[in-house]
């Protein structure tokens, strides 16, 4: 079960334990519940990307080759991790593979002393007992320390056996392990020059948007458009969030401000307020291609789409009418309806929705209007 949905399914357990009237309902009746909050926060997610759709066919194209940039980008990024983890099992299996065979020649080497033992008591040690007619005392002890050599030699031979089918076993998942390694290799080849094409395909693109603006003026009037825009869309999604069965429970955001921790280190390029257009309701923070993005606070995604203007764009509701919105994601690493704590990784800096270069555009919101996010984060 994904986390947000343990979390929240802890909150509504709580809840009815202490409601006497709801003290009936059993856990099946909460995940059901919970259930549907899931598919209410999908269906937002959906209606949101609808209404979202660019309206020129150059940012249609912008939206759909950078789209397809943060697939590929997290394509890559779940074939590498699973190659550093196929490679850390390929490591331990070898391990696990040299210690079975030290093993096993103690055990060979262990098992050649005894037939030497075997050996020295000459081809038929117990008919040479008989016929020597010594003590029964002596005879009784020759012959338990034959049985037992007699044993050891069969326990020997059993950890040989088990030994061998274990070093099997491990060369065989050797061997599943490379043939894997070798798939994700030529996947990777596969999705690198794919990311190659996308990434010359969006230059195109950008330099399409950029070459059709004849004067500053027109630069700053489309800048203007997508900021209607976008307002347009944010304030859909606080509608679509008063009308959630289950709003976000608090988590106390508000008492954490001006100590919350930057969602990337990096210098601010531009700041609240600074400038018109579309980056004037929060910051700019300057960070290199693909670093980690992280939650500056517990709450639920609500969006996770491209919208004209940002980008590819993550909010998180943290309960409280608070939201913190992050913007130009290379691609996302979170989904809406997840829920996510303070430092989670939520995406990666980029430069989706035009950009020249890549930073992370963060924005702070209390009942659907803008803050100065420098009022919320950690000074330094």
């Amino acid at each position: 079960m994904p986390m947000w949905r343990r979390l929240a399914l802890a909150f509504l357990l709580l809840a009815l334990s202490q409601t006497p009237a709801l003290a009936q309902q059993d856990e099946q009746a909460a995940r059901e519940q919970l259930d549907a909050l899931g598919q209410q926060i999908d269906a937002m997610a959906e209606r949101l990307s609808a209404t979202g759709q660019a309206r020129d066919s150059a940012q249609r194209e912008l939206r759909a080759v950078e789209t397809e940039l943060a697939q590929t980008h997290q394509r890559l990024d779940e074939l590498q991790a699973e190659r550093r983890q196929l490679t850390d099992e390929t490591t331990r299996l070898r391990q696990h593979r040299a210690r079975l065979e030290s093993e096993r020649d103690a055990q060979y080497a262990a098992l050649g002393q005894q037939l030497a033992a075997l050996y020295r008591l000459g081809p038929t040690p117990q008919l040479k007992l008989l016929l020597n007619q010594s003590d029964p005392a002596e005879l009784d002890r020759m012959q338990a320390y034959l049985n037992r050599l007699t044993q050891a030699r069969q326990q020997r031979l059993a950890d040989i056996a088990r030994l061998d089918t274990a070093l099997a076993d491990t060369e065989q998942a050797l061997a599943e392990r490379q043939a894997r390694l070798d798939t994700l290799a030529d996947e990777l080849e596969t999705q690198s020059a794919l990311l190659a094409e996308r990434t010359e395909e969006r230059r195109g693109v950008v330099t399409t948007l950029d070459d059709r603006y004849g004067s500053e003026a027109d630069r700053l009037a489309d800048l203007n458009q997508s900021r209607e825009q976008a307002e347009q869309q944010l304030r859909a999604i606080q509608a679509e969030l008063a009308r959630l069965a289950e709003p976000t429970p608090t988590t106390h955001i508000t008492r954490t401000q001006g100590d919350l921790p930057w969602p990337v280190q990096g210098a601010i390029t531009t700041g609240f307020q600074r400038r018109d257009g579309v980056h004037y309701n929060g910051i700019v923070i300057k960070a290199s291609q693909g670093t980690a993005v992280t939650a500056v606070h517990a709450g639920r995604v609500v969006f996770a789409d491209w919208m004209r203007g940002f980008g590819n764009l993550l909010i998180i509701d943290h309960g409280d009418q608070i939201m913190t919105l992050y913007a130009h994601l290379q691609q996302f690493s979170a989904r809406p309806g997840q829920q996510v704590e303070r430092g989670d990784d939520i995406g990666r800096v980029g430069n989706s929705g035009g950009q020249a270069s890549p930073a992370l555009y963060f924005e702070v919101r209390r009942s659907g209007e803008p803050i100065n996010p420098q009022r919320w984060i950690a000074r330094r």
